[in-house]
């Protein structure tokens, strides 16, 4: 029998949330515990996640998408598509 580890899903678009250097002093306790983002009225990619009723990006069947991937290379706020790589492996895990 294989034990499967415990994680958390932090994001819908797979940010470490516990990494962001704005989770306290924004007050966010992460888009999956929030109505919407501290940094405007809506995020596109938690809504679209919402809205299929998946827990994150790495769930959907056109995962990544063009959105998740304009994200995660946006040149001022992407990461160079880790948040890629952290929803594939929250796939793997579930």
């Amino acid at each position: 029998w294989k034990e499967r580890k415990q994680y958390m899903i932090e994001s819908r678009c797979g940010i470490l949330c516990g990494q962001c250097a704005f989770k306290e002093s924004a007050g966010c306790k992460g888009c999956t515990n929030i109505a919407k983002p501290f940094w405007g009225e809506i995020c596109p990619v938690k809504s679209c996640c919402e809205g299929k009723a998946l827990a994150h990006c790495g769930q959907c069947p056109v995962f990544p998408c063009e959105t998740l991937n304009a994200f995660a290379y946006d040149p001022k706020q992407g990461d160079n598509g880790l948040r890629l790589e952290q929803c594939r492996k929250w796939r793997e895990e579930s």
